[in-house]
């Protein structure tokens, strides 16, 4: 699972801290999408009801796998933050 987060965090996709509401997923995917966490919530909304369940497999599912800022930031300090 570790080796999935560092191609997350190598990708830029990482879990919001200061933008959560819940888990910082949202705000994380549109972050990297370029859209503002309000967007990006508005539409796992909308694809909620055109996709039903669907975010209920999706977002925990991100939960577990995009590592957080705060993670890749104590990664960084430590210098054990693997190259892009």
């Amino acid at each position: 699972m570790e080796k999935i987060r560092t191609s997350f965090a190598r990708q830029g996709l990482v879990r919001s801290t200061d933008r959560a509401i819940i888990a910082g997923v949202c705000a994380g995917v549109g972050r990297r999408l370029g859209l503002t966490p309000w967007i990006t919530r508005l539409l796992f909304v909308v694809t909620l009801f055109a996709i039903p369940g669907s975010q209920i497999l999706i977002y925990p599912l991100l939960w577990l796998l995009m590592p957080s800022e705060d993670s890749i930031e104590a990664a960084a300090a430590r210098g054990t933050l693997p190259p892009r």
